[in-house]
């Protein structure tokens, strides 16, 4: 327990906040004045920023409102629902440790799960309750015996179902299945199946359980479970470019898989590339703006300003304050370019309030967010020159100062002369590749501020601003990995994969990202499917990187990723072979060296395949380069089947 009203004028209330919602466990205890405190009991919800907002906004209104009560914070530590059974005894024990002179005056509930562990207990308490960022829509936890991944429970409604459990006020949402159902409908007509989508947490267990109860009012539609609790993420992307005819797709909530590894927006990212013809809707917000043609989800808000004036009313006059549970009103949004691409009618919402988003903006309400990540982007790569300049100068200066001998000046000049050309590599690789997108950038912003222009040359303009922002973008994360590698900050994330399907989408994202050349790309692999343990990120970094530079050096040819098992060995062998320009035998040893670039008038750093040496080696397998390959260029490079590298 942490007590937090006297500490708070001493420490900033988000620092202290931060600490406290990261997973260490607390303990409390009461003020000096006698008073029983207010327990706020946190579920952890990895949403850590809405959840810490809340309480310090609630301690720092209550404190202003004059509340001389302490407030106690104490965190269940919740992750996914695969560890369920566990927050009902968590709960329970809670609740034993604060009797007597500890019982509070006000028991504050955040979050799903200590909503629903508190609902769970067997005995009711007096003490006065409030809940915020929880559903009405509920499910009892379940006991010991039950399989987690196949149990279906039964929809609970926490107001009308069970016993007040002293439930006097709060916030709530209440999710509103049917509304988003028949919005599907009066858009799409012939829908004929819906495919929801939930993932291994309490929250998105209870939301299906909610939607299987609601879609009974359905009975001529199908309702297609893509389940968290007994999927991984590859496989609901499978499952949804598996789906039939005829189908939208319903998102709940995407953080957990079945192997309780965290996802946050890219995994929703690759859902979407997955199925980018189908419909699809949104009932919590998640895939708005990016994915979800629209939907109808709680009006979410901060709202721990109002707990505080709530719990003053109940602390100073309880006698004389009514329940006050406010059931979050719903909203319905849409996504304006969603509809304008996919041509949808809107006539069926024509007397409905609707919320749009993404409509079109000006050039600076639009692009806000670059022109000040550019802007950024040039004082910190400008600031970076300065410090290389520094370096450099400092490094002359010592270089003087250590011609002290003739043996000591011999020392001193090879290790000056190696720094130097070191740093005049990376100075004339940054300062080119810097100033090429830079200059356009610069220039094409200018004329699109101050020039006459029509629409459809700002399209123009803004794409080539957009692509060599990417550029500068790429620049820094290369040179930010090749930093990590190098000093042992990267932590590899090992899982179970299908590397023969994680091939063949590596390479059609790069056939269809990059290849203005009219190259021919080929996967080669006599396996369909082949799962072993890798990081998959790490993998198709490496992947992608090979791939990007045979497409560079190779025009109207052909690219081959080809994948092989040597089970002998133990070790799955990639290949990346094209039909280019090719890299003379001579030269072949420089090209893992950081900053070498054989054809100085090619873009780029000079740090992709330094960055693929240092990332194999990480995962402890081997790159080179085939030197009997005579049509271009071959890079294999190999990776352990079983055994893991020490971290």
């Amino acid at each position: 327990m942490i007590l937090l009203k006297h500490t708070l004028r001493r420490l900033p209330i988000m620092l202290l906040l931060s600490v406290l919602l990261i997973g260490i466990p607390t303990a409390a205890h009461c003020n000096n004045d006698g008073n029983h405190p207010i327990l706020i009991i946190s579920s952890y919800n990895p949403d850590s920023r809405n959840t810490s907002q809340n309480i310090s906004d609630f301690v720092e209104e209550f404190e202003s409102l004059g509340g001389s009560t302490s407030v106690v914070l104490e965190n269940m530590n919740c992750k996914s629902f695969s560890e369920a059974r566990l927050w009902k005894g968590r709960m329970e024990e809670l609740l034993k440790k604060y009797q007597g002179d500890l019982t509070p005056s006000l028991i504050v509930l955040i979050g799903q799960e200590a909503w629903t562990a508190y609902l769970s207990q067997d005995s009711q308490h007096d003490i006065p309750v409030m809940v915020a960022l929880a559903s009405r829509n509920a499910i009892i936890l379940p006991s010991d015996s039950i399989n987690l991944r196949t149990w279906m429970p039964e929809s609970i409604d926490a107001f009308d179902d069970l016993p007040s459990h002293n439930i006097k006020s709060g916030f709530v949402y209440e999710y509103d299945v049917t509304a988003n159902i028949n919005l599907i409908l009066s858009l799409y007509p012939d829908t004929r199946n819906i495919a929801f989508v939930s993932d291994n947490t309490y929250g998105g267990v209870a939301l299906q359980t909610h939607v299987r109860e609601e879609m009974k009012q359905f009975p001529d539609l199908n309702l297609i479970l893509l389940d968290g609790r007994n999927n991984t993420i590859y496989n609901i992307i499978d499952k949804i470019r598996q789906l039939p005819p005829h189908t939208a797709l319903l998102i709940g909530t995407w953080r957990v898989d079945m192997n309780d590894g965290y996802f946050m927006k890219n995994a929703t990212y690759m859902m979407m590339e997955a199925s980018t013809q189908l419909p699809s809707f949104s009932i919590t917000s998640v895939g708005i703006g990016y994915w979800a043609i629209g939907g109808i989800m709680p009006k979410y808000r901060l709202v721990g300003r109002e707990m505080a004036q709530q719990a003053i009313k109940w602390l100073n006059t309880p006698q004389h304050v009514n329940a006050d549970i406010e059931v979050i009103a719903n909203r319905l949004v849409i996504d304006d370019q969603q509809v304008k691409e996919r041509k949808i009618n809107l006539d069926a919402l024509a007397d409905r309030e609707v919320e749009y988003i993404n409509k079109t903006l000006s050039f600076y309400e639009l692009y806000t967010k670059e022109i000040w990540t550019f802007s950024s982007l040039f004082i910190l790569l400008l600031t970076g020159l300065i410090v290389a300049l520094s370096f450099y100068y400092h490094t002359k200066k010592m270089k003087n100062k250590l011609e002290v001998s003739e043996s000591q000046l011999r020392v001193a000049k090879e290790e000056a002369e190696e720094s130097n050309r070191l740093k005049s590599a990376f100075l004339a690789n940054m300062s080119h590749e810097i100033r090429t997108p830079l200059n356009a950038i610069v220039g094409f912003s200018d004329v699109l501020a101050f020039g006459e222009i029509s629409e459809e040359e700002k399209q123009g303009y803004a794409k080539i601003i957009k692509i060599n922002s990417d550029m500068l973008l790429r620049l820094i994360g290369d040179i930010l990995d090749m930093s990590r590698l190098e000093s042992g900050n990267v932590k590899f994330e090992y899982q179970s994969c299908d590397v023969v399907q994680l091939c063949m989408q590596t390479l059609a994202s790069v056939e269809q990202g990059t290849n203005i050349k009219n190259n021919r790309f080929a996967f080669v692999c006599d396996m369909e499917s082949f799962v072993m343990t890798v990081d998959p990120q790490r993998l198709q970094q490496v992947i992608i990187n090979l791939l990007t530079n045979a497409n560079k050096f190779t025009e109207n040819g052909n690219i081959t990723l080809s994948l092989e098992v040597d089970q002998a060995s133990q070790v799955a062998r990639f290949a990346i072979s094209d039909t280019g320009c090719g890299i003379p035998p001579e030269k072949q040893h420089l090209i893992f060296g950081r900053f070498e670039k054989l054809n100085e008038f090619a873009q780029g750093t000079g740090l992709g395949l330094s960055i693929c040496k240092l990332t194999v080696a990480k995962w402890k397998g081997e790159i080179w380069i085939d030197s009997d390959y005579t049509d271009g260029a071959r890079f294999i490079f190999t990776h352990p089947l079983n055994n893991l590298p020490d971290e």
